[in-house]
């Protein structure tokens, strides 16, 4: 006896019917015989699949229809993790954080996205959309197992309350990002008008970097910046290493210079000052790696 498979939703209808044909098609390749009824009932549309006896395979009706279950619970998962998670992530921060301005809340969302590994391509990235996918996928197959009939909207919000909370949690985390951001943004916006208002005490610095987040500053002439230059300061840059990246980035605000040239010889290690110094330094700073200076970096 043929058996009836329907799906139903308000969103997305057309990308899974879509889907679905595709599916479909390998299907009755496989030779089973399936019919697609579509029909609207009030916000949602149904896609209902009969499932039959009459084509070329071997397998019983009800393997066939097990297979079936197998293909479409793929489909929904993919577009659940591809299409939905989407719609599901900006109606989180619309109804959390409402009172964030639009420009905002896209920032927030796209943090969101890397928090679930959305943005990146590599393989670390993948395996965890594999994990993700495959939680799913298992539960659909659970429901299907029992059920001919899902809504997707209810599936989601009944069957998968983990994977919203998991959603929930990287806009939580993605809001922490762009509050963290927005202050960074302040700070640099604060140190460049320290930089714009203060008159240069050197014309240029250059600003060794070692490993260990030691610094050292040097004149034009290639002699350490004496202590005169940084009055109120109790390091002596003669004599003394700078250890603390703040220590640096306030000590260059202080001298103002009109040039900084940036020597060292592993970036990843210091990228986050380097970054600072740039911002704030606008137009200022340069870069250089291979000099006497980068050698002693070693």
């Amino acid at each position: 006896m043929a058996q009836i498979i329907s799906i139903g939703s308000g969103r997305l209808i057309d990308l899974l019917k879509t889907r679905m044909g595709r599916e479909l098609k390998l299907f009755k390749d496989d030779g089973f015989k399936v019919d697609l009824e579509e029909s609207p009932a009030g916000q949602f549309t149904f896609l209902a699949f009969r499932v039959s006896e009459g084509g070329a395979s071997s397998s019983t009706l009800e393997e066939a229809q097990n297979i079936f279950k197998h293909y479409l619970a793929d489909s929904i998962s993919d577009i659940i993790l591809n299409h939905w998670e989407d719609i599901l992530l900006k109606d989180i921060i619309r109804e959390n954080y409402y009172y964030f301005e639009e420009d905002d809340k896209e920032l927030i969302y796209h943090y969101a996205l890397q928090h679930i590994n959305r943005e990146g391509q590599n393989s670390r990235d993948t395996l965890y959309w594999l994990r993700r996918k495959s939680r799913i996928l298992e539960k659909l197959l659970d429901f299907l197992q029992n059920n001919n009939r899902i809504i997707i909207e209810g599936f989601i919000r009944f069957r998968l309350k983990e994977y919203i909370g998991e959603l929930k949690e990287a806009a939580d985390r993605a809001v922490d990002d762009f509050l963290i951001e927005r202050e960074y943004r302040e700070f640099i916006h604060l140190l460049k008008y320290f930089v714009e208002i203060q008159e240069s005490k050197i014309d240029s610095v250059h600003v060794l970097i070692r490993g260990g987040g030691v610094f050292k500053l040097f004149d034009d002439s290639m002699e350490p910046v004496r202590s005169y230059y940084l009055e109120g300061y109790i390091v002596d840059l003669t004599d003394n290493e700078i250890n603390y990246e703040d220590l640096l980035i306030s000590a260059l605000i202080t001298i103002a210079p009109k040039e900084i040239t940036l020597h060292y010889k592993n970036k990843n290690s210091f990228s986050a000052p380097l970054d600072t110094i740039k911002n704030v330094f606008t137009g200022r700073v340069k870069e250089c790696r291979g000099c006497k200076l980068c050698a002693s970096t070693h």
